[in-house]
């Protein structure tokens, strides 16, 4: 077990730690999507596959206890229509790692467009809400959204954007709307489990570091519980954001900021 700690750089570390704290608090309802660092923020230190395989069995883990919440609260008509196209999605991104496994070049600039993506969607985010009419999206339209959806979650688990332009017009009640995106990427995760073993991202070697890293997830579900009582979450989110911004331009252009700035 102790030599597992040694085979990865401490900046490796570093962000496991600070993407698995993260993704428990975004679980407990802080911050919106805070998650989504998670992955970008790991490949500035590991291969982009290796870091997107070792997050999803937690990311299902933390799934299943947010479930527990939600149990019969979603609505089905939208996961009949949302899943097909989600399943189709993450067939595409199953050939695309596939295809440009041997380009982590490729692969980086792919999850450094997608974090830029996310930061530009939730900037628009709020006004969108205030805006935005209320309507029931067309089957084509929840395929569409779906398939992107499935397709960004298994480059990146970054599948919230596209789940939410297809549900945020429908106006559902708002235990109905999480407990729908809780019960949609429970079983899209589930089904990414399949191209991530069988193109051998998943073995025993990372599994010992899920282990590892699994109880952190959990402090990070009570940290987030925690300052959902005690504080607000506009700051957090700004913060956030700001490190996916430049995390995103790193993975994009190849750039370590950080030398940049000394």
């Amino acid at each position: 077990m102790y030599e597992i700690f040694s085979q990865y750089p401490i900046a490796f570390w570093i962000s496991a730690l600070a993407s698995v704290i993260l993704i428990g608090i975004s679980k407990a309802g802080f911050g919106a999507g805070v998650g989504v660092i998670a992955t970008p923020l790991m490949a500035l230190t590991i291969p982009t596959a290796e870091a997107a395989a070792l997050l999803l069995p937690i990311l299902i883990i933390s799934d299943f206890m947010a479930i527990r919440q939600y149990r019969a609260r979603f609505d089905r008509h939208n996961l009949m229509v949302m899943i097909p196209g989600a399943v189709a999605g993450i067939a595409i991104g199953w050939f695309f790692f596939g295809y440009f496994r041997g380009n982590e070049r490729i692969l980086k600039i792919g999850i450094g467009l997608l974090a830029l993506a996310f930061v530009s969607f939730q900037l628009g985010h709020a006004r969108l809400v205030g805006v935005i009419k209320e309507r029931k999206p067309n089957v084509g339209e929840g395929l569409f959204w779906g398939t992107l959806s499935g397709f960004t979650s298994t480059l990146a688990h970054v599948g919230s954007p596209p789940a939410l332009v297809y549900l945020l017009p429908q106006n559902l009640p708002r235990d109905i709307y999480v407990g729908t995106t809780i019960y949609f990427f429970t079983i899209t995760n589930l089904v990414k489990l399949i191209p991530y073993a069988q193109l051998n991202l998943l073995h025993v070697g990372n599994m010992t570091v899920v282990l590892i890293l699994l109880p952190v997830s959990f402090l990070g579900v009570k940290l987030g519980f925690l300052l959902n009582q005690r504080c607000s979450d506009k700051w957090f989110n700004r913060l956030i954001y700001g490190l996916l911004f430049l995390t995103g331009v790193q993975l994009l252009f190849g750039i370590d900021i950080v030398s940049i700035l000394k």
